[in-house]
């Protein structure tokens, strides 16, 4: 079974895991593509036999809405961390923003953030930067297919990405604020789609459960 579900925001991907096996009883069950506690949105989980379709759909293109703060950052680029710097946001215009986002198009690399899941000699990077160890990082490959203004005030940026497997956008946000000439992190992510999947089509955990026990009885 594939199920789409709305990751809510404080979850994090595994305890949706646990939670679906918990209601279903599969001891087979896992996910197709991390998404941070901070985040919600689609994430797709596969029981049983069907774990075996995950590793294609995590290979899928993803789609995110993303609110950047500017003229902070904090430890994590999101608000799971605590705000480290203070910048001045210089005045600027939607044309200009753009134009920025149009600078980030196309293929490139991209070095994961400490606060992350990758790992380095086994190790988890957000471990080692709990304990304010920082280490090297291979860049990683990754495509932007679009990158589009949803709506910005002078404190703040609303945009939307389209992206491959493993872009950060955590990083992303950092990024554009650097290249208008300030800092950023990430106070909201949404994931809308994972491959063909939806989030119009997702299930919070609720409905998921209550669909879950009319098929039983």
């Amino acid at each position: 079974m594939i199920i789409n579900i709305n990751k809510p925001i404080s979850w994090s991907s595994f305890d949706v895991v646990k939670k679906i096996k918990s209601i279903t009883n599969y001891k087979k069950v896992g996910h197709g593509g991390t998404l941070d506690p901070f985040a919600s949105g689609v994430l797709i989980i596969g029981t049983d036999r069907d774990t075996k379709k995950l590793t294609s759909i995590t290979n899928s293109d993803k789609t995110y809405e993303a609110k950047l703060e500017l003229g902070k950052t904090t430890k994590t680029l999101d608000t799971e961390g605590e705000i480290i710097s203070k910048m001045a946001i210089p005045q600027i215009k939607s044309s200009s923003i753009i134009s920025i986002f149009n600078t980030f198009l196309g293929r490139q690399k991209q070095i994961p953030p400490m606060f992350s899941a990758k790992k380095h000699k086994g190790i988890r990077l957000y471990k080692l930067a709990r304990k304010n160890i920082e280490v090297e990082r291979k860049e990683i490959d990754i495509i932007i297919n679009k990158l589009y203004l949803i709506d910005y005030n002078k404190s703040s940026i609303k945009f939307g990405v389209e992206c491959s497997k493993g872009t950060y956008i955590r990083v992303l946000g950092k990024d554009i604020a650097l290249k208008m000439g300030t800092i950023g992190y990430l106070s909201s992510l949404k994931r809308t789609k994972v491959g063909n999947y939806l989030i119009d089509e997702s299930l919070s955990i609720e409905s998921f459960q209550d669909q879950w026990k009319s098929i039983k009885n």
